[in-house]
């Protein structure tokens, strides 16, 4: 069981790829903020946000977890809009 909320069923090839990878990170944290996001937003992000999202899913979870929950600040080159939706959406989810 992943947790999602959200079916795969009506998005692209790439849209499905990029939900299932939020969902299934290697950690449950990660995979609790990623995935969540994924579930609320894949459909609308554009196709530029689509290639930031996928460039964000490429940083290991030991480096991107304290980047999302404040531990560690983010680097000007990992910064983009994406990034910045995931953190606003992060503030909103209780666990």
């Amino acid at each position: 069981m992943t947790g999602t909320r959200r079916s795969s069923e009506g998005l692209d090839a790439r849209r499905r790829k990029l939900l299932f990878r939020s969902w299934h990170r290697g950690m449950r944290e990660m995979d609790l903020i990623l995935g969540g996001f994924a579930d609320a937003e894949i459909g609308a992000l554009t196709g530029d946000e689509i290639d930031q999202y996928e460039r964000l899913l490429d940083i290991p979870d030991t480096e991107f977890l304290p980047m999302v929950t404040g531990e560690r600040p983010v680097p000007p080159d990992t910064d983009c809009a994406v990034l910045q939706k995931i953190l606003a959406s992060r503030r909103t989810m209780t666990f």
